[in-house]
C-alpha cells in the first residue's frame, strides 16, 4: 500500500514518463543515432551505410562481404602514378567496393582533383583528415559513394595536367574552378559530418544531371558561395535533380548559395542558418523548394530575407513552388513563399521524420567532422 497522500500514478503514465527521461536525451538527428551511440563502431564501420536518409536513400551497396578494407597511411598524392597507401590509390586506382580508412591524423594536399570512382566509402572517422592547400574532390558519371568525416578548406584551382582517372586511363584535365567537392552526372551519393570552408570557388556543387544526393550534418563556414545545386539556366538535365539538405550548420561568416537551385527539387530539413549577407536559399528556373523545420538567424536587417529569386521579378515565378514549414526566424529573419507545396515524395528507404525547429540548435550542434575514438561512443 502506498504512503499515506501519496497516489500511485497509472502504469501507463509511468511508462510516458519513464520513456519521455530516456528517449534521445541529446535530440540527437535521426542519422547520428543509427550509429553513434555504439561503443564498438569502429569495429563495424560499415553499419553507417544504412544511416543514411533522403534522396540518397540507404547506401547498402556501399557495404557487404565484396568490399575491399583500405588504409591510407601515407598523405603524399602523385595524381599520374597513386603509391599503394595514398588516398588517391584507394578512392581511384584500387578495383571494386572500396571502404576507405586512415591510420592516422593527416594532411593531403592533392597535386590534381581526386576522381572517386563508384561504390566507394571515404570515412574519416577516428582520424583527423585534412584535404587542403591543392585540388578539391570530383565525383564524375559514378554513384554510390560516401564522403564522411572530412576537413577540406584551401581548395584552389589548379593548373591543368595529367591524372588518373577510374579505371585507370591517364588524361589531361582542364585549370579547375576551385571546388571543395563537385559532382558531375553522378547519383545516389551521401555527404555526410565534413567541415568545408575557405575554397576558391564553391564548398559543394552538384551539376549536369546529377541527383539522388543527401548532404547532411556538415558545417559550412567562412565562405560566400557555398552549394550549388543545378549547373546553369540551360541545363536541362538538372530538372530531374533531386537533393536533401539536413541537419546541417551554416555559418558563421557565409554568404549566399545555402543552396542555390535550378530545375530541380530540393528539400532542406532541420540546418540552422547561423547569418548571412546576401542570401540563404535562391534560384532560377523554376526549382521547387520545401523548406522545413529549419533555424533562420538574420545577420542584419538589410540581409533578413531568407529567399531570393533569381532573377528578380521573374515572370515565371508564379509557377516555382517554395514553401516553409514549420520553420522558425529570429532577428527580422523571413522567407517569401510562391507555389504550392510540393512533397519530396520518399520511398520508404529514403523517408525520416523531420524535427521541430526548437530542437535544431541541439541537433546540429556536432555538424562537421568529428573527433571520435575507436574505443568509445562517437
Amino acid at each position: 500500500m502506498a504512503p499515506k497522500g501519496l497516489r500511485l500514478l497509472p502504469l501507463t503514465l509511468m511508462f510516458l514518463l519513464l520513456q519521455a527521461a530516456t528517449a534521445n536525451p541529446r535530440h540527437e538527428n535521426v542519422i547520428d543515432r543509427c550509429w553513434r551511440g555504439r561503443g564498438n563502431w569502429a569495429a563495424n564501420r560499415q553499419r553507417l551505410a544504412v544511416c543514411s536518409v533522403g534522396f540518397a536513400g540507404k547506401m547498402r551497396q556501399n557495404r557487404g562481404a565484396g568490399v575491399t578494407p583500405y588504409t591510407v597511411t601515407d598523405p603524399s598524392d602523385d595524381p599520374v602514378r597513386p603509391r599503394p597507401g595514398t588516398l588517391r590509390y584507394g578512392a581511384t586506382v584500387l578495383p571494386g567496393k572500396v571502404w576507405i580508412t586512415f591510420q592516422r591524423d593527416m594532411h593531403i594536399r592533392l597535386a590534381q582533383p581526386l576522381f572517386v570512382k563508384s561504390f566507394t566509402a571515404i570515412d574519416g572517422r577516428g582520424a583527423d583528415v585534412h584535404i587542403a592547400g591543392g585540388a578539391g574532390i570530383v565525383l564524375y558519371e559514378v554513384n554510390n559513394v560516401i564522403i564522411h568525416g572530412l576537413q577540406v578548406h584551401g581548395v584552389r584551382a589548379q593548373p591543368a595536367g595529367r591524372v588518373v582517372r577510374p579505371g585507370g586511363a591517364v588524361q589531361t584535365v582542364d585549370v579547375g574552378d576551385g571546388d571543395a567537392i563537385r559532382l558531375v552526372t553522378s547519383s545516389k551519393v551521401w555527404i555526410d559530418h565534413n567541415t568545408l570552408s575557405r575554397c576558391e570557388d564553391g564548398l559543394l556543387d552538384v551539376t549536369l544531371g546529377s541527383t539522388d544526393v543527401t548532404v547532411s550534418n556538415n558545417w559550412f563556414h567562412d565562405h560566400d558561395k557555398v552549394m550549388l545545386l543545378g549547373h546553369d539556366d540551360g541545363q536541362l538535365t538538372d530538372r530531374r535533380m533531386r537533393v536533401t539538405v539536413a541537419f546541417n550548420r551554416f555559418g558563421p561568416n557565409v554568404n549566399q548559395r545555402m543552396p542555390r537551385i535550378r530545375h530541380g527539387y530540393a528539400h532542406v530539413v532541420n540546418n540552422f542558418y547561423d547569418g548571412w549577407r546576401d542570401y540563404a536559399i535562391g534560384g532560377s528556373m523554376g526549382p521547387s523548394v520545401k523548406s522545413q523545420g529549419n533555424l533562420f538567424i538574420a545577420s542584419t536587417p538589410d540581409s533578413s530575407n531568407v529567399t531570393r529569386r533569381m532573377p528578380a521579378g521573374d515572370a515565371a515565378g508564379k509557377e516555382w513552388h517554395w514553401h516553409s514549414v514549420g520553420d522558425s526566424f529570429e532577428n527580422g529573419a523571413f522567407f517569401h513563399q510562391m507555389g504550392s507545396r510540393v512533397r519530396p515524395n520518399y520511398n520508404r528507404h529514403q523517408a525520416f521524420p523531420a524535427a521541430s525547429s526548437s530542437v535544431v540548435r541541439s541537433l546540429t550542434k556536432d555538424a562537421g567532422a568529428l573527433r571520435c575514438s575507436a574505443r568509445s561512443a562517437c
